[in-house]
């Protein structure tokens, strides 16, 4: 054999050997065995906002890097309770409470997704839940603290699924049309959350006592069914509030997490005094049943007294042919209107601040809207003339140039007048409809909007801009004076 094809040979069996160097190196003898190597964490206390037991939470995430030169095989990720724990993880999308051998390359991360379903319990407050999340890497042992916090409740989930309707539950608890009426009363000792629709059915009666809190899941709501009756006895210092089930901060102003309180025509009044409404997609909507264009407006009237209905994706107060009379409310953000009232019924709002200077899209119509007609279920319209609408000391404010508007369906009328109020508006506010209204004001109404503080800025245009409407208080409870200010808070 020449000397050139010797050394051609060598230089294949070198390259042979090299190539074979470098693929042993990638295989596992290149993850370190030093018990010195350790992982690092995005957190070293994962935190659950409070969740309600029996229900799953929020899905949360912790990111495990390895920042050591080597690679590394993370031989055990487990939680310490195991299959008793009340969390659950996911390891890079791989479920269950233990996993083994989870590689990682230098300089690389995993994530691990965990969520928390806590077992109900006899307390009343809120309670701790507390797990470690272990990790062993080269018989070295560390930990992720976890902590979430539990809340107990009443819970009134789906009993019935009819076509057409949504899941629903009744406040007799079986939905059973052979049971006398019954009347719950709510007090304010463990929250109420409710799944689907709880129904006060025909002559039910719910009270719901000061200070409680209602919970909402998502497209959940609280139907008042036709001859039911609910009576909110929320005070000035303790509101009766309706929000979601989501108690995360983040979800603090998050629009739509339920979907409504749905009231038919009632055995008796239905009353909300000094209710928090906020996050859902229709706050209150207001109508007779079944919806027949020639009937006359329902006899028994909702009464709303010193109520906040905000943050709702579409409409705060949504009425069809009913009777609301309203003192002392704040009606402010929506989707669309905060106030919409449509196809007959009658009106009164006295000392109603309604301002919607929504910011999460793009609004297109006016904070109050009146309409003579409506669509059946069917989807046909139906016309039926608005008897009266009558807003007096009020503020209508918001960020559109219009926000007060109404749509006539010839040859209809909407029968409303505004009465010493101030009115946002580029149209023409003229006329017997009009009296002492105070349109477009150049100087700020309020102490801060964006700041959801409705409270009379010092120099408000609506500083004793009033007339005397017989309501003597305001919405915290404090005596008005004569000349009354405008809106639901005296300055």
């Amino acid at each position: 054999m020449r000397i050139e094809n010797h050394t051609y040979f060598f230089a294949i069996v070198l390259i042979f050997v090299l190539l074979s160097s470098m693929f042993y190196s990638c295989r596992k003898d290149d993850f370190t065995t030093d018990s010195g190597a350790k992982l690092s964490f995005s957190t070293d206390t994962l935190l659950f906002d409070t969740v309600f037991t029996t229900m799953s939470s929020t899905t949360k995430r912790i990111k495990v890097y390895n920042r050591n030169s080597d690679n590394l095989i993370i031989s055990d990720i487990r939680l310490q309770n195991g299959a008793n724990s009340q969390f659950r993880i996911n390891v890079d999308g791989l479920s269950g409470n233990q996993h083994s051998n989870v590689e990682i390359r230098s300089g690389d991360s995993i994530y691990i997704f965990l969520e928390v379903t806590i077992d109900p319990n006899s307390l009343l407050s809120p309670f701790v839940v507390e797990e470690q999340l272990l990790f062993s890497t080269n018989g070295n042992n560390q930990k992720v603290h976890l902590m979430a916090w539990g809340q107990n409740a009443h819970y009134f989930t789906p009993k019935k699924y009819v076509n057409g309707l949504p899941p629903y539950s009744c406040l007799d608890g079986d939905c059973s049309g052979s049971l006398p009426p019954v009347t719950a009363n709510w007090i304010n000792d463990k929250p109420y959350v409710i799944v689907g629709y709880l129904v006060i059915d025909s002559l039910d009666k719910l009270v719901i006592d000061a200070g409680v809190k209602v919970h909402l899941h998502n497209n959940s709501g609280l139907w008042v069914y036709k001859d039911g009756n609910l009576v909110v006895n929320g005070t000035p210092s303790d509101p009766v509030t309706f929000q979601g089930t989501r108690l995360e901060y983040t979800y603090q102003d998050i629009s739509g997490q339920w979907d409504r309180i749905w009231i038919n025509e009632g055995s008796a009044d239905n009353v909300i005094n000094h209710a928090i409404i906020k996050n859902a997609f229709i706050g209150i909507q207001a109508e007779p049943l079944p919806f027949n264009p020639t009937a006359p407006t329902s006899t028994n009237k909702l009464r709303l007294n010193g109520c906040e209905i905000t943050n709702s994706a579409a409409v705060n107060l949504l009425a069809t042919n009913y009777q609301i009379t309203d003192t002392n409310s704040l009606i402010t953000q929506a989707g669309q209107s905060s106030i919409f009232l449509r196809g007959g019924g009658n009106y009164k709002f006295y000392h109603t601040t309604i301002a919607n200077f929504w910011d999460q899209g793009t609004r297109d119509a006016s904070a109050v809207f009146l309409q003579n007609y409506y669509q059946d279920v069917n989807g046909n319209v139906q016309v039926r003339d608005i008897d009266s609408a009558v807003f007096v000391n009020t503020i209508i404010e918001g960020n559109n140039e219009i926000e007060f508007d109404t749509d006539v369906l010839a040859p209809g009328v909407i029968n409303f007048k505004i009465d010493y109020s101030i009115v946002r508006s580029t149209k023409s506010l003229t006329g017997p409809n009009y009296v002492g209204i105070i349109q477009n004001p150049s100087i700020a109404v309020f102490n801060n909007y964006l700041l959801n503080d409705y409270r009379l800025w010092v120099s408000s245009p609506a500083v004793n801009a009033g007339k005397n409407a017989g309501v003597t208080i305001d919405i915290l409870g404090n005596s008005r004076t004569l000349p009354y200010d405008l809106g639901a808070y005296e300055n």
